[in-house]
């Protein structure tokens, strides 16, 4: 994506709000200048105080420069108040934009990117990042125009009254400049990008750390368990206090230059000029300036933020981007309906990203159409990539992958979805009702059609039991199945849904016995008349399968039934006999 300055972009999802913007860095500016009035006001009569003294009765103007003043000052409110009105209902549009084009994004990427990425980054991405603009454009962005206007309304007042004094005052502010280009300079932006590195890898760990947290706690084991986590906050908590104790001496230097302006004032005033009692303009002069040099520290303040502020936002916007620019599944212009069921790999080569060893080699097979074909193997062989392939979470380097005679890159997206049912291992049912998260497979369903669904996956049990049935909530402050209980929900919704091709995979991996009964039975009705493709470690479940497929180091190493891949004494073999050894296995008294 091209590279555009930070304010462009923000824009760039303002649509028909930017005016809002526009019109609160107008009003801001204005503001800012009116503010500075309440201080000349102030001045005059501390001036006509001290010329009449002591016939105070002389100092007519008095009630008037008051009430000038509290004028200026309520005008400035209001018309600041006018200005964060503006700006707020405009940062909350574009922060509202960038997550829906990201969430939007999100549905168009490869579900095997999202996991690459990590649901803990890519959450804080399209929150978080979004989250700092809407900050930046709400309040910063019109502070911001003060900070760029008052600097020049505020020279100009101070060469007015005295330019010897404007002169010194001049010089803590450039003092304080050079303070601050050392805090915010170039090197800022590196360490502002290093700074939000350390966050999203802390807070990604930490979500996969809390999903583990049922394993910590059955083998008895800590946090330093989690290594990663762990490593995530150490370089966290090591950055931070670096860049701190880096910017503690020119900190403590800038807030020295923009709080003694007046100090440095009388001190200069004292040695340079010789003031004496008598030089009452002079004096004047000078107390006007110690009464106006609290802005300049204000001012000051708003510029050093500004920047900082705004590395932020182009972090942000960046790490936005990093989600934008993920290659989204290439769609074809002339989409193809399959003519059929039938399911082929031919030769199929494929490589995660960032990875030189090929997940897959050159995999070629036919699941014929209304069969059952079982994926079975060693644990990283590439069972679960087959079939990640098939649903296009990934898109084949090499090869193709067909459904009834058709490619599935040439099937619209939306129809290979409706083709394909995947039962994943662990089961993804959202914080809902039962009803609406079986109504997923089907959302025009009727509550007899979800009610069949349930029953053909053998649910009707946990339906019995829940204190509202359908209409229970599943999830955080709502009721918790167990894995088994949540995998026939999921199992429900794949029935609902009708698909033509079901792809089991390891399904009743973190099932009881009397869970996985049940699954299999509901596997039964969900099978009918389908093409299945099933990955499995539990041999049981694939031994009436028609085909077995044995995938070992991303090849199919045998192929056959389980008769016929008993006799050739192979890996399939092996894994048979361990199989039965392990159901035999038992605790023995001591």
């Amino acid at each position: 994506m091209k590279k555009e300055k930070v304010f462009p972009r923000l824009m760039h999802y303002a649509g028909k709000h930017k005016v809002l913007t526009y019109l609160s860095l107008i009003l801001s500016a204005i503001s800012g200048v009116l503010a500075i009035m309440p201080f000349v006001y102030i001045y005059f009569i501390i001036r006509d105080v001290v010329q009449v003294a002591p016939d105070f009765s002389k100092a007519t103007d008095l009630v008037f420069y008051g009430w000038m003043a509290v004028v200026f000052a309520i005008l400035a409110i209001l018309i600041y108040i006018g200005a964060l009105m503006c700006s707020h209902i405009a940062a909350f549009r574009i922060a509202g934009n960038m997550r829906i084009e990201a969430i939007e994004q999100l549905t168009k990427i490869p579900v095997g990117e999202i996991e690459e990425e990590g649901s803990g980054k890519l959450r804080k991405i399209i929150l978080d990042s979004s989250s700092a603009t809407e900050t930046y454009l709400a309040h910063q962005l019109p502070d911001m125009a003060q900070a760029i206007l008052m600097p020049f309304a505020i020279i100009v007042i101070l060469f007015i009254f005295d330019y010897r004094l404007g002169l010194v005052s001049l010089i803590p502010i450039i003092l304080g400049f050079l303070c601050m280009f050392k805090m915010v300079g170039p090197k800022m932006k590196n360490d502002m990008a290093q700074y939000q590195n350390a966050m999203e890898s802390m807070n990604n760990e930490g979500v996969e750390y809390v999903r583990g947290i049922p394993i910590v706690k059955t083998f008895n084991q800590s946090i330093y368990t989690f290594k990663r986590f762990k490593g995530a906050i150490d370089n966290y908590s090591n950055f931070c206090i670096s860049y701190t104790k880096r910017c503690r001496g020119p900190m403590i230097a800038f807030e020295i230059c923009v709080n003694s302006v007046f100090a440095f004032l009388i001190a200069m005033a004292l040695i340079l000029f010789g003031v004496k009692a008598t030089d009452q303009t002079f004096i004047l002069n000078l107390i006007f300036y110690i009464v106006f040099t609290p802005i300049i520290s204000t001012t000051l303040l708003r510029v050093m933020y500004m920047s900082e502020n705004t590395m932020i936002v182009e972090d942000a916007l960046k790490r936005v981007d990093s989600v934008l620019s993920i290659e989204p599944l290439k769609e074809t212009s002339n989409p193809l309906k399959p003519k059929g069921d039938e399911v082929k790999f031919d030769s199929v080569f494929f490589k995660y990203k960032n990875k030189e060893k090929y997940a897959l080699n050159d995999i070629s097979f036919i699941a014929k159409e209304n069969s059952i074909t079982a994926l079975v193997g060693p644990s990283g062989g590439g069972k679960s990539t087959i079939a990640s392939l098939m649903n296009r979470f990934y898109d084949v380097e090499k090869g193709s992958i067909s459904i009834g005679g058709v490619d599935i890159r040439n099937i619209k997206k939306e129809d290979l979805m409706n083709e394909i049912s995947y039962v994943f291992q662990d089961s993804k049912l959202l914080k809902n009702t039962i009803l609406e998260n079986v109504r997923m497979g089907k959302k025009d369903a009727t509550l007899e059609e979800v009610n069949e669904a349930l029953k053909l996956a053998q649910c009707n049990d946990i339906i019995a039991k829940l204190p509202e049935g359908l209409n229970t909530i599943i999830g955080a402050k709502g009721t918790y199945l167990s894995g088994g209980e949540m995998q026939r929900i999921s199992l429900a919704r794949a029935i609902l849904k009708n698909s033509k091709i079901i792809i089991l995979d390891e399904a009743t991996a973190f099932s009881d016995p009397e869970n996985e009964y049940l699954i299999q039975k509901a596997f039964q009705n969900l099978s009918k008349n389908k093409t299945v493709i099933m990955i499995a470690h539990r041999l049981s479940t694939v031994k009436n399968a028609d085909k077995i497929l044995v995938v070992n180091d991303g090849k199919i190493v045998e192929e056959g039934t389980h008769d016929s891949l008993l006799k050739e004494d192979g890996i399939y073999t092996k894994m048979w006999n361990d199989y039965q050894k392990s159901i035999k296995w038992r605790v023995k008294n001591a």
